[in-house]
């Protein structure tokens, strides 16, 4: 192991912060020029080239990274931030409060007692915040199913998590989810709402039982149709475990792939659902925070007819 870069973990950070005022899009070189008029153009060069930049949480390390009006710009002058990468996981947005990753196929949003040691996204964006900092945490405040794929948040000071658990349904402004299912749904949009309840081999279903389960309400919108299948928006008003994936399969057009709620095809070899938008009030700054996630291309393949993706 590189001691140096051991040793650099713990150093005392030094970071000035930025914000771009204005209403025109900047370059990052020119915006850290313009915000430091003191500073050599050689050092700005080194900053970006070894990760000392980073713009919205994320690391810039070209000179042409885009910065948006409103956005926040970090320079830390004592090492280069921690870079993370993963296979199966994005992150999307970083700040002292909140963290937003898209997750990628077949992973647990969070260890479960039977799979502890399965890899899962919370233990390794833990294990990435406390490679940073020892002292660092991170508290899980909504999950995705295993095999949905897109955006999911988690809180990274203790304020934003107590304000994410006890005001969700008024911090959380829009999750929108996209999905292939099979089959041509009839209406165009519409919603669906039941109670919905577990059995004990942990399939969610709606049940007519008075007094049994939890209400749920699916709103969807169709975005195209073909090959037999059909490209739809769904949003929430609850969120309910297997939502969505019920609620397809109670319309008749369970999603694709979904061989747990009745699914006869699987076009793309994997649950066709995907968490596209993520829109909420930042629970520390009350901003508007609106992140999406493009729509897996073999979703729109399918209903072209195209047989490779």
């Amino acid at each position: 192991m590189d001691s140096r870069k051991n040793k650099n973990i713990f150093k005392v950070d030094r970071i000035l912060n930025f914000r771009n005022e204005t209403e025109t899009e900047k370059r990052l070189m020119d915006f850290i020029i313009e915000a430091m008029p003191d500073a050599k153009r050689n050092d700005v060069k080194k900053w970006l080239r070894y990760g000392h930049l980073m713009v919205n949480g994320v690391v810039g390390r070209t000179f042409d990274v885009p910065v948006l009006p409103g956005a926040e710009v970090a320079l830390n002058l004592s090492r280069p931030f921690p870079v993370f990468s993963h296979p199966r996981i994005d992150l999307i947005y970083e700040d002292d409060d909140v963290m937003v990753i898209n997750k990628g196929y077949g992973m647990l949003s969070v260890g479960t007692a039977s799979k502890k040691k399965e890899e899962n996204a919370y233990d390794i964006m833990r294990a990435y915040v406390k490679n940073v900092d020892p002292r660092n945490k991170l508290w899980v405040v909504h999950r995705l199913d295993r095999h949905t794929t897109g955006l999911m948040m988690f809180a990274k000071s203790e304020k934003a998590h107590e304000v994410l658990r006890h005001n969700w349904n008024n911090i959380i402004l829009e999750r929108l989810y996209v999905a292939l299912l099979e089959g041509y749904l009839e209406q165009d949009k519409g919603f669906v709402k039941s109670r919905l309840t577990e059995n004990s081999q942990y399939v969610v279903y709606s049940t007519d039982v008075p007094g049994e389960g939890r209400i749920a309400v699916t709103h969807y919108e169709v975005m195209g149709r073909g090959n037999g299948y059909t490209l739809a928006h769904f949003s929430l008003d609850t969120g309910r475990k297997n939502q969505i994936r019920v609620h397809a399969a109670d319309m008749g057009h369970p999603i694709a792939g979904d061989r747990k709620y009745g699914a006869q095809t699987s076009p793309i070899h994997r649950l066709a659902l995907h968490a596209q938008t993520l829109r909420f009030a930042h629970p520390i700054t009350k901003k508007d925070m609106n992140f999406q996630s493009p729509v897996p291309r073999e979703f729109s393949g399918v209903i072209r007819g195209r047989k490779k993706y």
